[in-house]
């Protein structure tokens, strides 16, 4: 799968759940609570592939899956950049975490880093809208 493929469909499983939470009148700390990883694995357990272990992306304690992905992370699949005889197809805005080559590209490593995944980040991001948050990652 594409990045813009996993972005766009990503996006629409979202807009899904946050449409079903605002018809129950949830707030949005109520929303934000609702997509705790714990929560996620029992309540939208087809929402991330992980979720059916259940395995955390991340190594953290309470990590919360709103953003699923990071607004510091930049994509192209026609690529962002070339080195040496690879194409880059995504990079950090924030030049966290590291990157791996594999089939004459190379994709950022986002493994290690934690930023999107704290409540308190969420918070400081938040939008309804998954993708008003994410507009700046693909890079056309």
């Amino acid at each position: 799968m594409s990045y813009i493929e996993w972005f766009n469909e990503h996006a629409n499983k979202h807009k899904k759940i946050v449409d079903k939470l605002l018809a129950r009148g949830l707030s949005e700390d109520e929303i934000i609570e609702y997509f705790d990883f714990d929560n996620m694995v029992k309540e939208e357990n087809d929402f991330c592939p992980l979720y059916k272990e259940p395995v955390k992306c991340h190594d953290m304690e309470k990590l919360n899956c709103y953003l699923c992905a990071c607004p510091h992370f930049r994509f192209n699949d026609e690529g962002v950049g070339k080195y040496n005889e690879y194409t880059i197809l995504s990079k950090c805005d924030i030049n966290n975490g590291s990157k791996f080559a594999n089939n004459g590209v190379i994709h950022q490593d986002c493994s290690k880093c934690t930023v999107p995944h704290h409540k308190a980040y969420v918070k400081k991001t938040f939008d309804l809208d998954w993708k008003k948050i994410m507009k700046n990652c693909h890079l056309k």
